[in-house]
C-alpha cells in the first residue's frame, strides 16, 4: 500500500448545500469525475457542472420518497474495494464496479429537526439510512478512500489536493475517517436519545451521549488538565449557546460557573422584576430581586463583597448602561444577560478582559434534561433537578405561620438553595440574600458559614446589627437534629423553609416553636453535590 493515492471519481450527496458548488467547481478542474443524488446533483447541474446520476450507476432509480437510491453493490462495491488486491480488482471487472475515490456527505438534519420539537413521523423521516452506510464504508476503507462530512473539511481537502498533485496521503485520510466515525457515532446517539424519550425509556439499556468540538481549552480546572468544551446541539439558552461580544476566551471554570449562573437567574422570571446572580466557584455569593437591574445587581453584590471580586454576574434582563457602569467598579469575570443595549457594551469595550455573553433567552428550568458524572467505570445519569414549589406546595408545621412577606422570602431562598452546594443554608431578607453556607459535610456549619457571613455583610455595610435578624432561612434538605435550626434561630432568623423528612422532624418542629420561629415544608430536596 503506498502513501499517497488521487482522488479521480467523487461522490458527492449532501443536505446542506453550503460550500458545495465551490467544491465541486475545484474537484471538476482537476478532473475528477462527479457522481451524486438527487438535490445535491440538481444543485451542481444549475451551476453548469457535468455529473452523473448515482441512479445510472446502479441502474436503479431513487425510490420510495429517496429511501432507497445509494444502498447498492456498484456504491458500496466502489468505496470498500481494497485497490492493491487482485481478487477485489477482478471483482469490479466483472461486475462493472467503478472505484470511488472521495465521498462527500452530510447527513439528513435529524438534530436540527430535533432541536425545532419536529413531531414523530417526521423525526422518523429525517433519519439517514444510506449516507450512514457510506460514510462507514468509506471510512472503514480510509487506506484509498476520502471521506468527508462535515462542510469545514473542504477546504483542507482542497489544500491536500494542491500540495499532492490531486493526491491525498494516508495520514490525512486517517483523520477524515476518524471524524466521520464520530459524526455517524453523534448522528445514532441523538437518534436513539431521542427515541428513547419518544417511548418513555427512562433506563435504556445502552445510552450514548456525543457533542460537538467548540473550544480547545488553554487548561481544565487546573493548569496541569487538559480540557475542551463540547456543545450537544440542543437549543436551550445558555452559555453554549451564547454569543460573546469581547474579552478573552473562556476558560473551563468561567464556562463552568457562567453556566451556574445563568441557570440561577433563570429560577426568577423577569415578568416579575429584574435579578441579579452573582457566582463564584459555582455557588451562589449573591442573589437579589430589585426595582431596577441596578438595584438588584447592588443588593446581591452586598451579600457578600469579598467573594464577589472575579465572580460571574448573571442578569434576567437585558444588560443597561447603568448597571453596566456599576459592574465595571470591580474586577469581574464574565457577564452573562439575554441581551444587552448598544450603551452597556460601549462600556463594557473599555474592559478588554471583562467576558460579556448575550443570549435570546433565558433557559427554562423547568425544561427537561439530564445530567452526567463519570465514576471509575461507568456513567451516573440522571434527569437535571427541574424541581419547583410555589405558595400552595408548602405546608406550615410550627404554630406561628409565616406573613405573607415572609413567604416570598421563603420562596427566594428556596430557589437559591437549589443551586446550592450540599449542604446548603441560605439567608434571605426583602428579596435578597444575605448569607449562604455551601457545600459543608455539617448542617450545623453551613449554618454557623451563613451567619457569620451575614455579620461580615454588616461590618462592610456598616449597618448596625446583622440583616441575618429577621431573615428568612432556606435548608437544601431536612435538619436532622435542631442545632442547624438553632443555629439559624440565633443568628436572628423568623422563619425556615426545608424539605421536612427527618425521623427527629417532631423535635426539630418543637425547636422551632420554643424559638419562636415560623417554619414550613415543602416535600422536596434540592442535593447538589
Amino acid at each position: 500500500m503506498t502513501n499517497l493515492h488521487p482522488i479521480r471519481r467523487a461522490l458527492l450527496s449532501v443536505s446542506d448545500k453550503t460550500g458545495l458548488i465551490e467544491l465541486a467547481q475545484a474537484l471538476a478542474a482537476r478532473g475528477v469525475e462527479l457522481l451524486s443524488t438527487g438535490g445535491s446533483a440538481k444543485t451542481l447541474r444549475e451551476a453548469g457542472l457535468v455529473v452523473r446520476d448515482v441512479a445510472d450507476v446502479t441502474g436503479f432509480p431513487e425510490m420510495m420518497d429517496g429511501r432507497v437510491k445509494t444502498l447498492h453493490p456498484n456504491v458500496h462495491g466502489g468505496l470498500l474495494a481494497l485497490r492493491d488486491d487482485p481478487a477485489h480488482q477482478q471483482a469490479m471487472e466483472q461486475h462493472g464496479i467503478g472505484a470511488i475515490d472521495l465521498l462527500v456527505v452530510n447527513l439528513y438534519p435529524f438534530e436540527a429537526a430535533l432541536a425545532r420539537g419536529a413531531a414523530y413521523d417526521e423525526m422518523i423521516e429525517n433519519i439517514d439510512i444510506g449516507g450512514p452506510a457510506m460514510i462507514r464504508a468509506a471510512a472503514k476503507n480510509h487506506a484509498f478512500v476520502n471521506v468527508v462530512v462535515d462542510v469545514e473539511d473542504y477546504q483542507p481537502l482542497l489544500d491536500e489536493m494542491a500540495q499532492h498533485d490531486g493526491q491525498t496521503s494516508f495520514g490525512f485520510r486517517q483523520r477524515l475517517a476518524q471524524i466521520a466515525y464520530a459524526r455517524t457515532g453523534a448522528y445514532d446517539a441523538a437518534v436513539s436519545s431521542w427515541m428513547a424519550d419518544a417511548i418513555g425509556e427512562l433506563a435504556p439499556r445502552r445510552r450514548v451521549v456525543a457533542g460537538q468540538l467548540a473550544q480547545t481549552l488553554r487548561y481544565g480546572e487546573n493548569p496541569h488538565q487538559q480540557a475542551a468544551f463540547y456543545v450537544d446541539g440542543t437549543a436551550r439558552a445558555g452559555v453554549a449557546t451564547a454569543q460573546q461580544h469581547q474579552g478573552k476566551e473562556l476558560s473551563y471554570n468561567n464556562i463552568n460557573d457562567t453556566d451556574a449562573a445563568f441557570e440561577l437567574v433563570a429560577e426568577f422570571d423577569p415578568a416579575d422584576g429584574p435579578a441579579c446572580a452573582i457566582i463564584k466557584h459555582a455557588n451562589p455569593c449573591g442573589v437579589a430581586r430589585g426595582g431596577s437591574l441596578l438595584q438588584a445587581y447592588r443588593a446581591a453584590f452586598d451579600c457578600d463583597r469579598t467573594s464577589a471580586f472575579g465572580g460571574i454576574v448573571a442578569l434576567n434582563q437585558p444588560l443597561d448602561e447603568e448597571t453596566a457602569q456599576e459592574i465595571t467598579q470591580i474586577f469581574t469575570e464574565v457577564v452573562i444577560a439575554p441581551g444587552a443595549s448598544a450603551a452597556a457594551r460601549q462600556i463594557f469595550a473599555a474592559k478588554k478582559n471583562l467576558r460579556l455573553l448575550t443570549t435570546d433567552a433565558l433557559p427554562k428550568p423547568a425544561a427537561g434534561g439530564m445530567t452526567i458524572r463519570q465514576v471509575a467505570g461507568g456513567y451516573l445519569f440522571q434527569n437535571k433537578d427541574n424541581g419547583t414549589v410555589g405558595l400552595q406546595d408548602l405546608r406550615v408545621v410550627t404554630k406561628k405561620a409565616p406573613t405573607a412577606a415572609q413567604m416570598q422570602d421563603l420562596l427566594f431562598a428556596w430557589k437559591v438553595a437549589k443551586h446550592v452546594k450540599s449542604n446548603a443554608i441560605v439567608y434571605v431578607k426583602d428579596g435578597a440574600t444575605v448569607g449562604v453556607g455551601a457545600g459543608q459535610m455539617s448542617r450545623l456549619d453551613s449554618a454557623n458559614i451563613a451567619a457569620v457571613k451575614a455579620a461580615r455583610m454588616a461590618a462592610d455595610l456598616g449597618l448596625d446589627g446583622s440583616p441575618a435578624v429577621g431573615s428568612a432561612v432556606a435548608s437544601d434538605a431536612f435538619f436532622p437534629f435542631p442545632d442547624g435550626l438553632l443555629e439559624a434561630a440565633a443568628a436572628g432568623a423568623s422563619c425556615v423553609i426545608q424539605p421536612g423528612g427527618s425521623m427527629r422532624d417532631d423535635e426539630v418542629i418543637a425547636a422551632a416553636d420554643a424559638a419562636g420561629l415560623a417554619m414550613v415544608f415543602t416535600g422536596m430536596r434540592h442535593f447538589r453535590h
